[in-house]
């Protein structure tokens, strides 16, 4: 996506035919798939207007906001950008690292291991603007993933929308506009709720009022980076112990565990025993297995120990957890499975990027 809008700012006409433009904005929408949206047109009438005549595309595997905002901003796979979880498997500490929060000095500057497309456009003279809300600014995710944008802050969608229209009469610029709040209502109180139809109506009126400031050399796409499954407490899984002998680390998020074992562990023995135990509720993988199926994309020799021996990715609408305590529990809304409600996102064209 990011590649094309490079295209256009620099009067190419890319894979997805973009128009030539001196503006490009991507709206990135945080847990807003496609089959949460079109039940709820009534209630996003500016974005659902698109829908019928865009259609949707495929996020990247795992369905989580780490993977797939890195696959966005490099154009690169999961494999390669190093970002293959939520948590993931750090081997030099021997330790499980959280990709959004948990940065700290022992994590190398290519840990997120390919430029980004931020820094290409700069390469190219072009600007780049990434806004989002003010507590995410000196994140080392932000630092990871936005490397080579110029970061301003909006507390609001509208407030963040104004932000990219004063962009609009600048210099010719990328400009990236980063949408949490729906993300946030979906894990706090579920699709169903009247907070995340809330949400949507704030994102829908906020697009709305912004879509007259585009000129008429200026695009905008808006996508998500997953959708969500809504799981109720009483579909969580508490993983038995038997299931956890011989694992030295659980990383990933409960929709999709990756286990690490101890030295010596067969990968294909714990993934059969999962496969006994858990039947049709999950698909389960050896690394090498979710590898040849392709998951996580072309896979750089850096990456491979930091994806897990063996993958539980979650069928039905369940989640596992390997602590009771675990305050995730609470969540209702998740992701970072393949199911076609976590993999199905819009992309909607508006401006002169609208056919």
């Amino acid at each position: 996506m990011l590649p094309n809008c490079l295209d256009a700012l620099q009067g190419r006409r890319g894979a997805l035919g973009l128009a030539p433009v001196t503006h490009a904005v991507v709206l990135l929408v945080d847990g807003l798939g496609t089959p949460a949206l079109t039940p709820r047109a009534g209630h996003a009438r500016t974005l659902a207007s698109r829908l019928a005549i865009d259609g949707s595309i495929s996020s990247v595997f795992p369905t989580t906001t780490a993977a797939a905002l890195a696959t966005l901003t490099t154009g690169t796979p999961p494999g390669e950008h190093g970002l293959v979880g939520y948590t993931v498997f750090d081997a030099a500490h021997d330790r499980v690292v959280n990709q959004l929060t948990g940065w700290d000095a022992a994590m190398t500057a290519d840990w997120q291991r390919v430029p980004t497309l931020f820094e290409t456009a700069d390469a190219a003279g072009l600007a780049s603007i990434a806004i989002g809300p003010a507590r995410y600014r000196e994140s080392g995710f932000t630092h990871a993933v936005l490397r080579g944008a110029e970061y301003r802050s909006g507390a609001s969608v509208a407030d963040r929308l104004a932000r990219a229209a004063e962009a609009l009469s600048g210099p010719p610029a990328l400009v990236y506009v980063y949408v949490p709040e729906l993300d946030s209502a979906s894990h706090a109180h579920g699709l169903d709720s009247p907070n995340w139809v809330s949400a949507l109506e704030e994102l829908d009126a906020a697009v709305a009022g912004f879509l007259p400031r585009l000129g008429r050399t200026h695009g905008l796409l808006a996508t998500a980076d997953h959708g969500v499954v809504d799981v109720p407490h009483e579909a969580q899984r508490l993983v038995p112990l038997e299931l956890l002998e011989g694992v030295r680390h659980v990383a990933g998020e409960p929709r999709c565990l990756q286990l690490h074992l101890e030295p010596g562990e067969s990968h294909d023995v714990h993934a059969e025993r999962w496969r006994a135990a858990e039947g049709n509720r999950a698909w389960v993988a050896t690394r090498a297995e979710a590898i040849e199926a392709g998951w996580f994309g072309r896979v750089a020799p850096e990456v491979l120990p930091r994806i897990g021996d063996v993958l539980i990715a979650a069928r039905k609408r369940i989640a596992y957890y390997v602590d009771p305590d675990d305050t995730g529990r609470k969540m209702i809304g998740q992701h970072g499975s393949l199911s076609p409600d976590e993999l199905t996102i819009p992309l909607l064209r508006f401006g002169v990027f609208a056919p």
